[in-house]
């Protein structure tokens, strides 16, 4: 067994990444819960004190709305770097993979490492992470 994928057939032999039934109902909620959070997250200033949680939780949004993608083409996805993959090698999207891939990185700097980014990062952070979304809506 590899000890980390590399790609998404790789996400598939390590079972990372499972073929289940598509699930188009909780898909759906995934996006309204989606959608739900990035208005309420737009009603609110971006600080030098807010920028961090607030770029956690667009980045929350962004995975929810991959996970809505994978689950209505029939996968569940056990990590956000397969999420990834799903990106770059079944949609053929390497924009999109390295835009997500920019924005998983700088968030597992502040989870896992405990990393807070400066304002101007975070700020461009989440208008990247808006992009993203934008173009993560298309596929739903």
């Amino acid at each position: 067994m590899r000890e980390k994928e590399s790609s998404w057939s790789e996400c598939l032999e390590c079972r990372t990444a499972l073929t289940i039934t598509p699930d188009k109902l909780r898909a759906n909620s995934l996006i309204t819960t989606s959608n739900s959070r990035i208005n309420y997250l737009n009603t609110l200033e971006i600080n030098e004190t807010s920028a961090n949680f607030l770029f956690e939780n667009y980045y929350n949004s962004v995975t929810e709305l991959i996970h809505a993608i994978v689950l209505n083409k029939g996968f569940k996805v056990l990590n956000h770097i397969c999420l990834g993959f799903y990106l770059r090698d079944v949609t053929n999207n390497q924009k999109l993979f390295e835009e997500f891939d920019y924005l998983r990185n700088k968030r597992n700097t502040i989870v896992y490492y405990g990393k807070i980014m400066d304002y101007q990062l975070a700020k461009d952070a989440i208008n990247k992470s808006k992009q993203l979304i934008k173009e993560l809506i298309k596929l739903t």
